[in-house]
């Protein structure tokens, strides 16, 4: 069966079909010993030996997908390097996957992230016309006020787009819940910053149905197949 060259490379783990079709253009696939920097080019397993970076990618394996509550200080980079780096896919052993993460967390944010092999399963969860929502709780030192929250709720521009959360809320003096959708980097500390406010912690509670739930730091599991086929529900 033939499919589009980022979609196979996508169902066979490599990366979400948008970061598949980047890799493709930048010159890193070859088929049957060809570079190919096509995305559309067709392809079968059957027929084609293809090559990422250089590696024969064989048929795509078993599928997983992964909740992790992550801690601070971790990078989420898809690149492993020494075990005692701190990166968060040094947090799953020696899983015999190629694993990424979806989407990405930055250094000192926690919180809800999903990992797996699937990049198109990742494709439906990241990509803002999928429409889901994802929660953040932050701890600020200052105190939140109705001027804090009305700035935050006016939304900011972020990578070119203006990000305006679908939900603001104040849970404690310095605390607020946001939920935004479009998934731009640090959106969430650039509305923050934009009010006036200084983060002392952010955490991200929740993306669609999924939720932290009795996860502690750096704690893992499973998603089961109902949690997982939501996705496929949403998109």
């Amino acid at each position: 069966m033939t499919k589009r060259l980022s979609k196979t490379l996508a169902a066979a783990g490599i990366a979400s079909r948008r970061h598949c079709e980047a890799i493709i253009a930048s010159g890193r696939v070859r088929v049957n010993d060809q570079t190919v920097i096509v995305p559309q080019t067709m392809v079968s397993f059957e027929k084609d030996r293809i090559e990422v970076d250089g590696h024969l990618i064989k048929k795509e394996e078993r599928k997983l997908y992964l909740l992790l509550n992550k801690p601070s200080g971790f990078i989420c980079s898809n690149q492993r390097r020494s075990r005692k780096s701190k990166l968060v896919l040094n947090l799953f052993g020696d899983l015999p996957f190629r694993l990424f993460t979806v989407g990405r967390l930055d250094r000192e944010t926690t919180g809800l992230l999903l990992v797996t092999n699937d990049g198109i399963f990742a494709q439906n969860v990241i990509h803002p016309s999928f429409n889901i929502s994802k929660e953040y709780v932050a701890k600020c030192v200052q105190e939140i006020t109705p001027e804090h929250l009305k700035t935050i709720s006016k939304g900011v521009w972020v990578e070119g787009v203006y990000v305006i959360p679908t939900r603001v809320k104040k849970v404690r003096r310095g605390t607020v819940k946001i939920t935004v959708k479009e998934g731009k980097k640090h959106e969430v500390r650039h509305l923050l910053d934009h009010a006036g406010l200084k983060v002392k912690e952010l955490c991200r509670i929740r993306i669609g149905p999924l939720t932290l739930g009795q996860l502690s730091y750096g704690q893992w599991r499973h998603l089961s197949d109902e949690e997982k086929d939501s996705f496929s529900t949403i998109a």
